[in-house]
């Protein structure tokens, strides 16, 4: 250090393609393709260039650190900060443009100080410069704590945690007060008000060194400055407080703030040995002014005033006067601001992309429409639906009627189905489709077991490694905490098999269960008609053709409703498809950002208008409830029906085998079209949690390698400790008595001591002095017989102290001292 003052370094940073890593990250995440924004992604590569390069103490760099700045708030808005694969960056690498962020403003507020100290602060214009660059350092290191950490959403650098932050930024306010200090100084103003300023830097530097003992960054060099300082302001506010009392006739209140004055100063030079000689020498310089002013206060108030000095624990508390505050550019605090056209900075970056909140509100919107569509109508109208085909199950119907109205072949119906089964293969499909979804569990859990075993590995190798180091050395977080959501999902994924194996096993028992009906609809009509008796043709009385009449009109409109229903369905899902609500959406936000300019374009906003489009679906929840009331009316017609042609054919058993053959095939052809809905679910289902594993074991395998990383970094910093360890004990010593001096000691103590080293008693009761005692001492040159014979010279602080009651005279025995000599014979006492 080769100043009074202190400046941030720039934190330094390799060369990063920015904008490789936009380009890839739009092109997975949107839907607008990449070559759309070539001239930005050119542009944000030469902006940050600039931005890093800016490495120097020169005013243009601060606009090259902004532009990039509020560029990076602008796409990190529209792209959700999102993680956007940057290389190694800076002291660390973090895929995370909040990361970049919050490493280019830090730099900012390095170029602030290093301007400040830059300057010439020997002239009033320079130390206002100074004071206000290191006010604006102080703002933006304020911003960094207060707003991007909080909103990094991974863990900060450990040189950016908040006690390191906040022992910076009141460090750089101190510094500032101290301009503003020198600036009262030189420019005359009162000793009173410079005293009230003096105090605040003392405030200041006192609150900057307490943070940094808390702090495992901030160096005890950094440490050891500040307290220096923090004394020697205490001691100044005191020396130009004595001085205001002088003017004001407060002899003896003079004496009293010269002493504390002189006690503070002494406090700062007890950390002389870690301080540059600059602050040494300001230290030394204060403490003669203090001292020469003493003794004449002393003189003069013992001969001439004779006013009573108060001790320190009546003296008025000094007031505070700070002038130094963390002010936050406006570029910093509002950087859409310098965004635009005929602003600052220009038109902002990727303005075509369309913001990420934008993407998720549609997302938000497709899912709530679908989800409304198929639970409150599609799944309520297929609900209806098998509940009036198990109706005519129980009934045996339609097999009855066909069997009695058709004793030989086949009915048309059943020849309907079978065709059908044909022409789609229905059998070997089911068996496909059941191998399909084998093989995508197969694959789905494969992925999934390789995922967590890389999660156990990690955790082995990092037990092992804490069982190697202790966990005193190896602090870092154990696995399950360091990728708490992973193991999370462990669970989650294991539940999501579990459910889907138990749903398979149950498709898997109704195939069985049907499959032997379901080979003869998908074989030949001879098959088919094997499966199927004959009967004899049965004597149709009136009255059994009457009963059968109504009930065939009666299953032909269940015929009708079940068609009805397909068309609904079929009308809703393409009234789904057909809702695309980007432009309605784009609209809105073009709205809000009009209106709202400086609020954060967040899903939540379009909340009134997805209430607004789910609107257009109130109609069609109605039918559910139209499509019930019919179903019911119908229900209870096929029930009186059948009971009268049951009625009417009773004790006829001709046609009971057939039936029963025609319904076992009836039954199949349905049970046929479920297993293929719950198939085509779970093809869907696995498709989709292939999705989820993948990038579950992505995770896994990015997490185990960067915990590797880590634990190489840290056995490497293992053994450079233990190389280094006698120093690194050292500083931790200094570091924890410095804490304990912040922390433990309180503030009574610290003036109990003042007081001490004052010789001023704490209360008004004077003590009682100790009764002096002295050894006797022998006449010079005269032996005594009872300290035995001694050769040599006397002790060396004797030798050192000159004459005891004027030390600035030296001893007047210039001779050998108690040296024997020969010439003077030897003399016995």
């Amino acid at each position: 250090m080769s100043s009074n003052i202190l400046f941030l370094p720039f934190r330094r940073t390799n060369a990063v393609s920015m904008s490789a890593a936009i380009k890839q990250y739009i092109s997975t995440k949107y839907d607008q393709h990449p070559d759309m924004f070539k001239k930005d992604l050119e542009a944000i590569d030469t902006i940050r260039t600039n931005a890093v390069n800016s490495i120097e103490a020169h005013v243009s760099g601060i606009q090259k650190i902004t532009m990039y700045a509020a560029q990076l708030v602008w796409i990190g808005d529209a792209l959700q900060n999102a993680y956007c694969g940057l290389a190694k960056n800076y002291l660390e690498s973090q895929n995370n443009l909040r990361f970049e962020l919050a490493n280019i403003l830090y730099n900012l507020a390095s170029l602030y100080t290093q301007l400040a100290v830059s300057l010439n602060r020997s002239t009033s214009d320079g130390l206002k410069s100074a004071c206000n660059y290191f006010c604006q350092a102080a703002g933006v290191i304020s911003h960094l704590k207060d707003n991007i950490i909080p909103d990094l959403r991974t863990t900060p650098p450990e040189d950016m945690d908040t006690m390191t932050l906040e022992s910076i930024q009141q460090l750089l306010l101190a510094q500032a007060q101290e301009c503003f200090w020198s600036k009262a100084v030189k420019d005359g103003l009162k000793d009173g008000l410079i005293a009230k300023l003096a105090a605040k830097v003392s405030d200041f530097y006192d609150q900057a060194a307490e943070f940094g003992t808390k702090s495992d960054i901030i160096s005890t060099e950094w440490i050891h400055h500040m307290t220096a300082k923090q004394h020697h302001f205490a001691a100044a506010a005191q020396y130009r407080a004595s001085r205001d009392c002088l003017d004001k006739q407060k002899y003896g209140e003079e004496v009293a703030r010269l002493r504390d004055s002189l006690v503070c100063v002494n406090e700062a030079l007890k950390e002389s040995r870690w301080i540059n000689k600059i602050v040494l020498g300001d230290s030394n310089g204060l403490k003669a002014r203090v001292n020469e002013d003493l003794k004449r206060a002393e003189k003069d108030n013992d001969v001439i005033y004779l006013m009573p000095v108060p001790p320190k624990s009546e003296l008025r508390t000094l007031d505070r006067a700070g002038m130094a505050t963390a002010r936050v550019p406006q570029e910093v605090s509002d950087p859409h601001s310098t965004l635009g056209d005929k602003r600052m900075y220009g038109q902002p970056l990727f303005a075509r992309l369309v913001p990420y909140a934008v993407h998720v509100a549609v997302s938000i919107y497709d899912e709530r429409k679908e989800r409304l569509v198929n639970t409150t109508i599609i799944d309520e109208l297929e609900l209806l639906t098998n509940k009036l085909r198990d109706l005519l199950q129980s009934l045996n119907l339609p097999a009855s009627l066909q069997a009695l109205e058709k004793p030989l072949g086949l009915p048309p119906s059943l020849n309907t189905h079978a065709e059908e089964l044909r022409q789609q293969d229905g059998y070997h499909k089911l068996q496909r489709a059941l191998h399909e979804i084998r093989k995508l569990k197969a694959n789905d859990e494969t992925v999934y077991q390789e995922g967590v075993a890389l999660l156990k590995a990690e955790a082995i190798e990092d037990e092992k490694a804490r069982s190697k180091h202790g966990t005193d050395r190896w602090s870092r977080q154990s696995s399950s905490q360091a990728a708490e959501k992973l193991y999370a999902q462990v669970n989650e994924i294991d539940g999501y098999l579990k459910s889907a194996a138990s749903s398979d096993e149950l498709v898997r028992t109704k195939f069985k269960d049907c499959e032997s009906a379901i080979q003869t609809l998908s074989g030949t009509n001879r098959d088919l008609e094997a499966a199927v008796p004959s009967s004899r043709r049965a004597t149709l009385t009136p009255a059994v053709e009457r009963a059968a009449d109504t009930l065939r009109s009666a299953l032909s409109d269940v015929s009708k409703l079940e068609h009805r229903r397909k068309r609904i369905i079929q009308e809703m899902r393409e009234k789904v498809k057909d809702d695309d609500i980007n432009s309605a959406i784009l609209a809105e936000t073009a709205r809000f950002e009009r209106e709202y300019p400086m609020r954060k374009i967040e899903p939540a906003i379009f909340e009134n208008l997805f209430e607004d489009r789910l609107e257009r679906y109130d109609e069609d929840k109605k039918i559910v409830s139209t499509e019930k009331a019919a179903q019911s009316q119908l229900a209870s017609r096929i029930q009186e029906a059948n009971a009268t042609f049951t009625t009417a054919r009773r004790g006829d058993s001709s046609t009971k085998e057939r039936e029963q053959a025609l319904q076992r095939l009836e039954n199949a052809y349905f049970k046929y079209k479920e297993i293929v809905s719950n198939l085509n679910t779970g093809r869907k289902f696995y498709n989709d949690l292939a999705g989820i594993v993948t990038r579950f074991t992505d995770d896994c395998r990015n997490f185990a390698y960067q915990r590797r990383v880590e634990a190489g970094q840290m056995e490497t910093d293992l053994s450079t400790a233990l190389s280094n360890l006698n120093l690194n004990l050292q500083d931790q010593k200094e570091r924890q008595s410095l804490r304990s001096h912040y922390t433990i000691q309180p503030q009574s103590q610290s003036q109990s001591q003042h007081q001490q080293q004052h010789h001023i008693p704490s209360s008004s009761e004077p003590l009682a002095a100790p009764t002096p005692t002295r050894a006797p001492q022998p006449e010079p040159g005269i032996w005594n017989p009872t300290q035995g014979i001694k050769f040599g010279g006397p002790p060396p602080q004797q030798q050192a102290m000159g004459n005891v009651h004027h030390p600035a005279y030296p001893n007047a025995n210039t001779r050998g001292g108690g040296q024997w000599d020969v010439s003077r014979g030897v003399r016995f006492g």
